[in-house]
């Protein structure tokens, strides 16, 4: 069994554990003064960071294709057909969907999709530990079970210096924003285990 996944999970792999445990990850794209890069591939997280802490202006990152994820299928499914392809929740982002839209083009593959309801480490666990265990042997459910229990377990949790993009993307409003940081106070941000999405767990004032 072949394992898929997307850059939002943040796993981080060698280029030969990655072909030691069968695992392939589709790059979403992001976009930062009219120039696209695809994650993990055109550009490394500390060098877009770096472009971010200089430019003016926002980022905008983009779910890889429903072809995309069609085109690996296929090729994966040349030599073996059960893929095991586990994704950033479907809540903040459209990957999920995508993935299977491009297994509704490929009827040869057998993919049994995971919408892992939460992203970056807490997604990138699941997926080395399902990894980890096929190359271990164990059956798809068994797979399936695991990967359950440890996103059960994790939990997202982050907190912000800068709200300016949270008013970009829509999850404050701007007055809010403003008052927030006239104030000095940060938000805790949760993700929900029941949809994916984002919730404000609380503040803290500096």
């Amino acid at each position: 069994m072949q394992i898929v996944t997307d850059s939002g999970t943040d796993l981080i792999l060698s280029p030969r554990e990655k072909e030691e445990y069968k695992v392939h990850i589709v790059p979403l794209t992001v976009t930062l003064d009219e120039k696209s890069y695809q994650e993990g591939v055109d550009i490394k997280p500390e060098d877009f960071y770096k472009l971010l802490a200089e430019s003016k202006n926002l980022p905008i990152t983009s779910q890889p294709s429903a072809g995309q994820f069609a085109e690996l299928y296929r090729n994966l499914a040349a030599k073996d057909p059960d893929i095991l392809s586990i994704h950033m929740t479907s809540g903040l982002s459209g990957t999920f969907n995508s993935a299977l839209a491009g297994a509704d083009l490929v009827p040869e593959a057998k993919v049994t999709h995971v919408d892992t309801k939460t992203l970056s480490a807490a997604a990138g666990w699941q997926v080395e530990a399902a990894a980890r265990a096929n190359k271990a042997g164990w059956a798809l459910e068994r797979i399936l079970d695991l990967v359950k229990r440890i996103g059960d377990a994790c939990d997202s949790v982050y907190t912000l210096d800068e709200l300016k993009y949270l008013i970009h993307g829509g999850r404050i409003s701007h007055m809010k924003g403003v008052i927030a940081s006239l104030i000095n106070i940060k938000p805790m941000i949760g993700v929900e285990k029941e949809n994916g999405t984002y919730t404000q767990l609380g503040q803290v004032r500096t």
